[in-house]
């Protein structure tokens, strides 16, 4: 597959996602509640003023020399950390559900965490560039890249109770530092000791405990911590293979808690049944292909890097919330990428795509050989 292929198919993977997702925010967004004034079309329409704003985010960037924004990286990296500190500060920050991750900007709050994934994926496709001999030493291939620049703006999106988005951004960020030739027991390591502090928290929160026994008995607690998935479970029973049809789901309306958001996948399962489910699945899955065969033919490591990064940022987060959706992992409250309703989400995830197409556009490719098997099989000296 060549690089133009495997751009072709990120977008139109993307935009079928996309599609898909303004169908069903305006399917379930006619049940969810809505603020005093407001109507419930508010919520198809702002899913559809973000969507198409990333849209001419994403062909902006992709025209866009993505080498320069390499130039503004500490510059970046600074205004995201500023901005998530700003989560913290009284009349700025926002409390929403238990958890500080917004900024109020007046006419519309803004998720920094969402500006830190593409952030901290520059940072470290820069660092490691700049530093790539050295990537398997302690200080200049882990310390410095994992404890600093990626370290503190990961540790002030675990503060904000956000424990999804910080679970996906630390497993993107493990996957450029392996990629990059970091040593993979301090990886280990660095995942065994967030998973320790993960656990920590958890065990010290009666919510999060409660999440928790939830999902090993989603049943027994359907009324209250477990309702969620509970619902999720039997609207996925309901729609079968086939699905109820589109709009017919019932789960929505006041049974499942934030069915346009975190669990609309729950009600994509309910009205689109088990092959629209499979097809939500099988268009990240191409889409996460396509972007590693990307990755994988760009001959520049900041390139590569970048590419792999912002993949990843896209495939965690969906397969975390599927797998949160689903039962297999205890609720984290993690939006479904390109489908649930969020316009800071929508728009710098569309961006990670616009950003993928300038590495494909202004990237020289390796045209042969570039499978790292067969490479090695021809000169086993590599």
């Amino acid at each position: 597959m060549t690089t133009r292929l495997s751009i072709i198919c990120i977008w139109f993977c993307f935009i079928l996602l996309l599609i898909m997702g303004i169908v069903m925010v305006a399917s379930t967004g006619l049940s969810a509640p809505v603020p005093q004034g407001t109507s419930n079309t508010s919520f198809i329409f702002k899913q559809s003023l973000f969507g198409a704003l990333g849209l001419g985010g994403a062909l902006a960037l992709s025209a866009f020399d993505y080498h320069i924004l390499r130039r503004w990286v500490v510059a970046l990296w600074i205004l995201c950390s500023f901005l998530l500190i700003c989560c913290y500060l009284p009349g700025i920050g926002m409390t929403i559900n238990g958890e500080s991750r917004w900024v109020n900007l007046g006419f519309m709050s803004f998720q920094p965490s969402e500006l830190a994934k593409i952030t901290l994926m520059l940072a470290l496709a820069s660092w490691y560039t700049t530093y790539r001999e050295m990537a398997g030493t302690f200080w200049c291939g882990f310390a410095i890249p994992g404890g600093v620049i990626f370290g503190i703006p990961l540790l002030l999106i675990l503060m904000e109770k956000d424990m999804g988005t910080a679970a996906a951004l630390a497993m993107s960020g493990f996957c450029i530092m392996y990629v990059s030739g970091a040593r993979g027991w301090l990886i280990l390591l660095s995942f065994l000791v967030g998973a320790l502090a993960l656990y920590m928290m958890a065990t010290g929160s009666e919510n999060r405990m409660m999440r928790i026994e939830a999902w090993f008995d989603p049943q027994a607690f359907s009324q209250g911590a477990g309702r969620q998935q509970w619902i999720a479970m039997l609207a996925f029973a309901r729609g079968g293979i086939t699905g109820v049809g589109l709009g017919n789901g019932i789960e929505k309306y006041g049974n499942l808690p934030f069915a346009h958001t975190d669990f609309i996948f729950a009600e994509v399962g309910e009205e689109w049944g088990f092959i629209g489910s499979a097809l939500v699945l099988m268009l990240y899955t191409f889409m996460t292909v396509s972007g590693i065969i990307l990755a994988l033919q760009t001959q520049e490591t900041f390139g590569r890097l970048l590419a792999t990064g912002l993949v990843c940022t896209i495939f965690w987060p969906a397969a975390l919330n599927m797998m949160v959706v689903t039962s297999m992992l205890p609720n984290s409250g993690l939006p479904l990428p390109f489908i649930s309703y969020g316009g800071t989400n929508l728009v710098f995830t569309i961006a990670a795509i616009g950003i993928l197409t300038s590495i494909q556009r202004h990237t020289p490719i390796i045209r042969q050989n570039y499978w790292p098997l067969r490479r090695l099989k021809e000169n086993p000296k590599l």
